[in-house]
């Protein structure tokens, strides 16, 4: 772990093993952050942050460079770290490259922290200030974690902020191998600390804590809530959140059949369904359905390939570990029990590969008050219901409580335009969709995906306070 500008272990030495998912053999040992040591993080970086915040931003930008420089020359091997981490295969891993964008990114972005002045007030100047919070905390993911570990860092770092961040316990090797990166690079101690552990003691601590004045977390929906009440218990600290998804897919008869097959299907298969933006519900008009199933069905069992996560011909990895499994198996069962029609897939391959892998998994007619058609499920498991009218796809795709990503495939672009008004749904992409994002759109979820916004133009807004300044003018 890296606390105050030192890597170090554990205070009481103790540590927690990572297992390959693919084989489940040991991948390595790490440090579990005790209370102590987050308590500790956190007062260095408390007393790292006057000197940091006076830094000119042009000055803080410099160790961000270094650090996307450092990050690209390690980027084989941070991916290499994650595949025997969490699973994902290096033949898909573009995170390290795109890590090294987002501090490239915010080290030429500081110009825009900026406040505002006007003389609508008579007889007075009056303006706002844009400053940091203080400390922050940032708790990360474990599927894709080196992302997270730049997107929340960068914007954090060059506003002005000092950070302790934590990793997942699923997914810490990576993020462990970049902090040493960090010390690398130079940065002040106290001003980037990263710990690794569980969310308890940890990531409560975190949650908890007077001295941390925002909190940024990405993962689950149930994890989030959690955080916004402590938060709320302590000093309300200034909390973002971008949570699970549910996320539709409307394809109308119409639409560009052989795109809307393979872009839904990507969007499944992308790093083994454990992304919180898949497109897990497909509505499909009736009028099409037959034939996109079938070729939905040929696409995905044909372009799967399962193996060993370090092999670059693999594009398929396993769950991210046991647990991981067996929540998946479940849903899988849970569907199976509801009446579902299982169209594909449906089962594990521990026994035969002794890894966690699971078939890629289609299911049809699906209840829609089904627990599989309503909860998140975060693996390579898919449904495909139909639909005979534009407002029945909106009533269905509308009727959850997540609102990450949506997507709708058609040629008509009034239609496009009115689902896209109707849709309850942070990002939505017209004949496109998941994993496929703008770089400089905001990112973030309605109802229970979460609150507030991230991306290159919004992200630095988070953290930083908005202090209004009026200065009374004397008469002559």
């Amino acid at each position: 772990m890296l606390i105050d500008g030192e890597l170090v272990e554990a205070s009481d030495g103790k540590t927690f093993s990572v297992y390959n998912p693919a084989t489940r053999e040991v991948s390595g040992e790490v440090p579990e952050a005790t209370a102590d040591d987050t308590n500790r993080a956190v007062a260095a970086a408390k007393a790292a942050f006057p000197a940091w915040s006076a830094l000119g931003p042009a000055k803080r930008a410099v160790y961000l460079k270094k650090l996307a420089a450092l990050i690209r020359e390690h980027r084989d091997e941070i991916a290499k770290l994650d595949a025997v981490a969490m699973g994902m295969p290096v033949s898909t891993h573009f995170f390290a490259e795109s890590a090294a964008g987002q501090y490239d990114h915010y080290a030429e972005a500081w110009p825009h922290i900026q406040g505002q002045a006007s003389v609508n007030t008579p007889g007075h100047v009056t303006m706002t200030l844009r400053q940091p919070f203080g400390v922050v905390a940032l708790i990360i993911p474990w599927n894709v974690p080196v992302h997270f570990f730049a997107s929340k860092s960068a914007p954090a770092l060059i506003t002005g902020n000092t950070i302790v961040l934590k990793t997942s316990e699923k997914a810490p090797l990576a993020v462990a191998r970049i902090a040493k990166l960090v010390k690398e690079a130079g940065f002040p101690p106290g001003v980037f600390n990263v710990l690794s552990g569980h969310g308890i003691p940890s990531g409560q601590i975190l949650s908890r804590h007077m001295d941390v004045r925002a909190l940024s977390f990405t993962g689950s929906s149930r994890t989030g809530k959690l955080i916004q009440e402590e938060a709320a218990r302590t000093n309300l600290k200034k909390v973002i959140l971008e949570l699970g998804g549910k996320s539709p897919a409307i394809i109308f008869d119409d639409a560009n059949l052989e795109k809307a097959v393979a872009q839904t299907r990507w969007s499944m298969q992308f790093n083994s369904g454990q992304v919180c933006m898949a497109n897990s519900r497909i509505y499909v008009q009736s009028t099409i359905a037959e034939k996109f199933v079938e070729q939905f069905k040929v696409s995905y069992s044909s372009s799967v390939k399962s193996g060993n996560p370090l092999d670059k011909e693999t594009n398929h990895g396993p769950q991210a570990d046991e647990l991981q499994y067996k929540h998946v198996l479940s849903y899988i069962n849970s569907a199976k029990d509801s009446g579902a029609t299982l169209a594909l897939g449906g089962s594990g391959k521990l026994e035969t590969s002794n890894g966690y892998f699971i078939e890629p998994t289609i299911f049809l007619n699906t209840p829609e008050e089904a627990k599989i058609t309503k909860e998140e499920v975060f693996g390579p498991v898919v449904i495909i219901n139909t639909f005979e009218t534009e407002k029945e796809a909106i009533a269905k795709a509308n009727d959850t409580e997540f609102g990450l990503y949506a997507s709708v495939f058609t040629k008509d672009i009034s239609r496009a335009m009115r689902v896209v008004q109707a849709l309850e749904s942070g990002y939505v992409g017209i004949n496109t969709t998941s994993p496929n994002t703008a770089y400089d759109l905001p990112f973030g979820g309605y109802k229970g995906s979460g609150q507030g916004r991230e991306g290159a133009l919004c992200s630095m807004d988070n953290f930083l306070e908005v202090k209004s300044v009026i200065m009374a003018l004397e008469e002559e």
